[in-house]
């Protein structure tokens, strides 16, 4: 009976879709409309009932689209009020916008960005507030779209986004005109998507502001995806595509990219992701020459990337790495390395996917690897593919150089659970023992670590049960993996990006440590009580970061600040001397006494790659099947420059023992 019921809840799951194209402001100048976001809406209403959407269930709001409503605020809103209220544990929806953006300084907001900026979308009837960048009326704003994703959430719907759409033309706040927004000639011309407030002209506030869903409780976001065509600082084009097609039309660049891509059958979030990154340097390489001053787009993903594609599942489709690769002749590069877990002569397959979705793999092994990414041959089998394939690959296993290695006279516990690279095994010879397990049988279980690099620190304990068995040994394993981590970046540094250990009492700042300055000392603060421990971020780079926090507690859990959940990415926000991108993370888990670990991994970020992780992923419970894969490395990756910092604060047990 209990099985008749679930399937019956999964006939009846439902793929919904809404589509929102804004290409006029009828309270704005000609000159600011676009032509795309009406093609956009259709091309991609297209592509969903290719895949399986009811034609019912895909709602369009456009201007210019026949049959479909105006795109305007209210009506925005009640689109989604009413796909809520329809949507049903099991079901699935993507709300996907197209139209230009903004940014402004909004001090309502109950968070704050790094950059303390608020990303905005534009609907038809946007007005501005005459001699002011800070107030807008019949725009959606970042905070709003995180309220209706909230509501979705706590459904058990899985949500997917994409914004094809950009910010502000720059991060500066000044008054001089903004470039074009079009530009070239009228057969081929490319209009920008990006508006900055004070080009907008004032009117009238509506009669009413739309109205929002109650908050709901926070969810974690396992069920979450979502696309953004460029990071918050830049403007995304719209062109004729294909390029040089008699049939190209005006299409924004990320919506076209993605129907693209998906029609090569992608299985997962993450294939899709890769599919249009794929896509987009041909296009990019063009605009760039006929726009050389302008910081061309880079798309963002986040979210469950590894999740199956326009399903409502959290368990993703795989629970390995992949990462993408550039074939050269007989060559592959792959855009991975050190950083990502991957050794030299690691095992590894790869995958080809051509233009109708199949895919043929072959095994290989890695040849040449260094910090960011790493080459070999392309297997023989594959060498027949045609350029057109798209190329990536994935580890077989994880690497034996980074996995914990364990001496003892039987198996290991059942139910490890662990991120790549990270790893556990039995150790083949005794004298490569990381650390001894003794099962004690009633008595509990001991852990004798042996490897030097877990320092005087880490000593034997006993656990009373399996259960604290796996969580010692998994948090061991992490350790084990932060470390080599910490090893890549000894002695780097990350020009512009600063990392400050601070301790407060109340409102009041006590003292700060730079990261560098504490780790050379040996050891995290200990803080007094009444005290807390906070770190302090910077990105003064003029770039966008990748950038991870990390830690291990006394309880020997990982904790991840920098992404704190699975749906965020952490991709940190470009920022300058004169406008630096700064954000504070309270640490409460090293406010209590005992051991810890706090790990700070920063790079810079790479245009056109998936933000990494560097495989340091939330291993709490109720996270364990959300896997959010660390990708590309940043060009170059040898030469880059890596920060890393691993600190330690060791206590004294009650037993004369250290907690490991």
């Amino acid at each position: 009976m209990l099985w008749l019921l679930a399937c019956g809840s999964l006939a009846f799951a439902t793929q919904r879709a809404l589509l929102v194209g804004v290409s006029e402001l009828v309270n704005q100048p000609q000159a600011l409309w676009l032509q795309a976001p009406r093609n956009d809406v259709m091309l991609m209403r297209d592509a969903l009932l290719r895949q399986g959407f009811g034609a019912a269930d895909i709602t369009v709001l456009a201007d210019g689209v026949s049959g479909a409503a105006l795109p305007e605020s209210q009506a925005i809103h009640e689109a989604l009020a009413r796909l809520l209220a329809q949507s049903r544990s099991g079901d699935f929806v993507l709300l996907y916008f197209s139209g230009h953006g903004t940014r402004l300084r909004d001090i309502a907001k109950r968070y704050q960005e790094a950059d303390g900026l608020s990303e905005n979308f534009l609907a038809r009837d946007v007005r501005g507030t005459l001699g002011s960048d800070t107030v807008l009326t019949g725009d959606l704003r970042d905070a709003d779209f995180d309220v209706w994703i909230q509501s979705f959430l706590a459904k058990n719907v899985f949500i997917a986004s994409v914004f094809d759409t950009c910010s502000a033309n720059s991060m500066t706040r000044g008054t001089a005109d903004a470039p074009a927004t079009a530009e070239g000639p009228p057969d081929d011309e490319v209009r920008w998507r990006g508006l900055r407030p004070a080009q907008l002209a004032a009117g009238a506030p509506p009669a009413r502001a739309p109205a929002l869903p109650a908050p709901a409780e926070a969810v974690p976001r396992a069920r979450y995806v979502a696309f953004f065509a460029s990071e918050s600082h830049q403007i995304t084009p719209e062109l004729r595509l294909p390029r040089k097609a008699r049939d190209a039309r005006p299409q924004g660049l990320l919506t076209w990219a993605v129907v693209e891509a998906l029609a090569r059958r992608p299985a997962t979030w993450r294939d899709l992701f890769d599919g249009v990154l794929a896509l987009y340097p041909p296009v990019i390489d063009e605009l760039a020459q006929r726009f050389p001053t302008r910081e061309l787009p880079s798309p963002v993903a986040e979210g469950n990337l590894d999740a199956p594609l326009f399903a409502n599942s959290n368990a993703p489709a795989s629970t390995r790495p992949v990462w993408r690769a550039q074939r050269s002749g007989d060559s592959l590069a792959v855009k991975a390395g050190l950083l990502d877990g991957l050794a030299a002569q690691q095992d590894v397959r790869v995958l080809a996917t051509l233009d109708d979705g199949k895919v043929r793999s072959a095994p290989a092994t890695v040849a040449q690897v260094r910090l960011g990414n790493s080459g070999f041959a392309v297997p023989a089998p594959l060498r027949d593919v045609p350029g057109s394939a798209f190329w990536s690959v994935t580890p077989i296993a994880e690497p034996a150089a980074t996995a914990l290695r364990v001496r003892a006279d039987r198996p290991l516990p059942a139910g490890l659970s662990l991120d790549y690279p990270a790893a556990i095994r039995i150790a083949d010879d005794p004298a490569t023992a990381d650390v001894r397990w003794t099962d004690l049988g009633p008595a509990g279980h001991r852990l004798e670590p042996l490897a030097p690099l877990f320092g005087a620190s880490v000593s034997t304990v006993t656990v009373p049960d399996t259960a604290a068995l796996r969580r010692r040994l998994q948090a061991l394993a992490q350790l084990k993996w932060l470390a080599q981590l910490q090893a890549y970046g000894s002695g780097g540094q990350l020009d512009g990006f600063d990392a400050v250990l601070e301790t407060w009492a109340g409102d009041r700042l006590v003292r700060s440590q730079p990261l560098g300055q504490a780790q050379a000392a040996g050891a995290l603060p200990s803080p007094a009580p009444g005290e807390r421990v906070r770190l302090n971020v910077r990105n003064t780079s003029g770039r966008s970061i990748d950038l991870v926090v990390a830690g291990i507690d006394a309880r020997g859990a990982l904790q991840s600040v920098y992404p704190d959940e699975p749906g965020e990415t952490n991709r940190f926000k470009r920022g300058t001397p004169e406008q630096p991108s700064a954000r504070r993370f309270d640490l409460p888990w090293l406010d209590a006494a005992g051991d810890a670990r706090l790990l700070v991994m920063a790079v810079p970020a790479t245009p056109y790659s998936a933000p990494r992780l560097f495989g340091v992923a939330s291993a709490q419970a109720d996270m364990s099947e959300v896997r959010v894969r660390g990708g590309q490395p940043p060009a170059e990756a040898g030469e880059r420059q890596v920060f890393a910092a691993l600190l330690r604060r060791s206590a004294t047990a009650p037993d004369g023992g250290a907690r490991p």
